[in-house]
């Protein structure tokens, strides 16, 4: 992720509660269910970061749109999260550096234009290069030829294309890396490797309000920003047949809390998140139609560079250890969270059980660690949060607990949006701890690294600690460039095992994926990612 606008939780942008009707009347979908009506279902959303261009797409409420709209090279298994193949035919390599990629027939874009090899290899190199100012231009970074797009700031790009790209035949294209990358076919299913008709380079602003893409659902007029985007079934997609409904319509809303009463009152039908107000009485109100899974997020508390120079690892950990992980999740969260023990989180391959020694609450013992420490700054720490984000009550818990068990003055301060964090973390302006969330671009333990604690990632990506361990890069590297999954994963825990001794940023909990669905509809799946599973939607019986 790249700078200060990156992260996935980033605030939705403020709007106002709409007053339509869920569960509208739509046409058959799909030439499997002729003469049958599939219901226009309706969807909670705050507003899209940065418009719905996929390589400009990084945070949760843009991302649900955009995997509705297009069909990725490969598509996640929504229990287990293996990668499977979508429209690629195969992904084949023989030693992870060069990759062959193969397409499926059948596949057209919205406007009618087939979707070729070229249709990837124009949208990625489009996507890397630095003048187009793409959110997920890092993730291109192991193409070869990257560097030549992106010379860094004030110096212009020196080609226009990577050349570790090539277009083999209409079907076929070919993929360089600069290196063995063994986790590359996992980035795959991700926004940024979307592929874009021609239509897109004629006019990318007109684009961003109308996505023309391949996926199963298209656009239905254009993005009414702060208030709703609405698309339809896409009739020609290859398992059109497979969706039970007419369309989604994401509305957007100001708040949660707007968001929840809409649902309760029949004016949405989807909700991919519950207010912490309503986490305790949810299952009982809402029976089957409250849906609770696992997601592959975790939510954590990181510093500042100038307070993490000026701590020691010891004082972070002696403040992990004073926070009390299992009363948060339990008493604010009402079981929908887990006690995080890892910089992994628990559902990700790679994770071990408790492999964060100091992420048990040990009070006692924190205090006496903390003392044999260099301790914080006059034993006093400012801890920000964004208020839109419903976090208020587990940073007020975490503040009250280290003052409890260590002693130290804390200060609570809320931020009107997360982006206001980043903004100032960016510019330098903000000093001390910090509330940090991540959830996985692609379901990889080296997305859980690279992106939050590399070196490149302060530029780059989601490094707001400005962290850096060469030991922890060597490995990384190693990972990368390992010539087996088996290899590969043992560095990249080794290198997990590096940010436990360091622990620059403190993991606090799992998320859970809790959301609820309207009475018109059946209970459906949340994958891993938290995205719907649109082929489980359909209406109740």
């Amino acid at each position: 992720m790249r700078g200060a606008t990156s992260a996935k939780w980033a605030a939705a942008a403020v709007a106002v509660a709409l007053a339509a009707t869920a569960c509208g009347g739509g046409d058959d979908g799909g030439d499997g269910d002729k003469g049958a009506s599939k219901p226009q279902v309706t969807m909670y959303s705050g507003e899209p970061q940065h418009g719905l261009i996929p390589s400009n797409t990084y945070e949760s409420e843009g991302t649900q749109v955009i995997q509705a709209l297009f069909t990725g090279l490969v598509s996640y298994d929504a229990k287990t999260s293996e990668p499977q193949l979508a429209m690629a035919e195969s992904i084949e390599t023989e030693d992870s550096k060069k990759w062959t990629i193969k397409l499926k027939d059948g596949y057209t874009f919205h406007n009618g234009e087939k979707v070729t090899a070229k249709s990837y290899v124009d949208a990625w190199n489009w996507g890397a290069n630095q003048e187009n100012a793409q959110e997920t231009n890092p993730l291109f970074a192991k193409i070869d030829g990257y560097k030549d797009l992106n010379p860094g700031e004030k110096k212009k790009p020196t080609a226009k294309t990577m050349k570790g790209l090539k277009v083999v035949d209409e079907k076929t294209f070919e993929v360089t890396l600069t290196d063995r990358f063994s986790q590359f076919k996992i980035m795959l299913g991700f926004n940024p490797f979307m592929p874009l008709p021609e239509a897109f380079f004629k006019d990318p602003k007109a684009f961003e309000e109308a996505p023309i893409g391949n996926g199963p659902f298209k656009m239905s007029g254009k993005f009414e920003h702060n208030k709703q985007i609405k698309t339809v079934l896409n009739k020609k997609h290859p398992d059109a047949g497979d969706y039970k409904i007419a369309g989604v319509t994401f509305k957007i809303f100001a708040d949660l809390e707007a968001g929840y009463r809409e649902l309760q009152d029949g004016n949405v039908d989807i909700m991919d998140t519950i207010p912490v107000s309503a986490l305790e009485t949810a299952d009982r109100d809402l029976g089957e139609r409250f849906i609770k899974g696992d997601e592959a997020s975790v939510a954590y508390i990181g510093f500042d560079n100038k307070t993490l120079k000026a701590t020691d690892a010891d004082t972070r950990k002696a403040i992990s250890m004073a926070i009390d992980r299992k009363t948060i999740a339990e008493k604010i969260y009402a079981g929908s969270r887990t006690p995080a023990d890892d910089f992994v989180n628990s559902g990700v391959p790679g994770y071990r059980e408790g492999n964060c020694d100091s992420c048990k609450y040990e009070p006692a013992e924190a205090k006496k660690l903390y003392g044999a420490s260099k301790g914080l700054p006059g034993d006093k720490l400012t801890l920000a949060y964004n208020a839109d984000g419903d976090h208020k009550q587990w940073i007020e818990a975490v503040g009250n607990q280290l003052e409890e068990n260590l002693g130290i003055n804390v200060t609570v301060k809320p931020f009107e949006q997360f982006q206001g964090i980043l903004n100032d973390l960016g510019d330098k302006k903000y000093e001390g701890a910090f509330r940090m969330g991540w959830i996985q671009d692609y379901p990889s333990i080296e997305n859980w690294l690279r992106p939050l604690f590399s070196e490149e990632a302060i530029t780059n990506g989601s490094n707001y600690s400005g962290y850096i361990n060469p030991q922890f890069e060597k490995l990384m590297d190693e990972a990368d460039q390992s010539e087996n999954e088996d290899e590969a994963m043992k560095k990249y825990q080794a290198a997990d095992d590096v940010l436990v001794k360091d622990m620059p940023y403190i993991p606090i909990y799992n998320y859970s994926r809790v959301g609820a669905v309207s009475e018109e509809l059946a209970p459906l799946v949340f994958d891993p990612s938290g995205e719907v599973d649109w082929k489980t939607v359909k209406p109740a019986s």
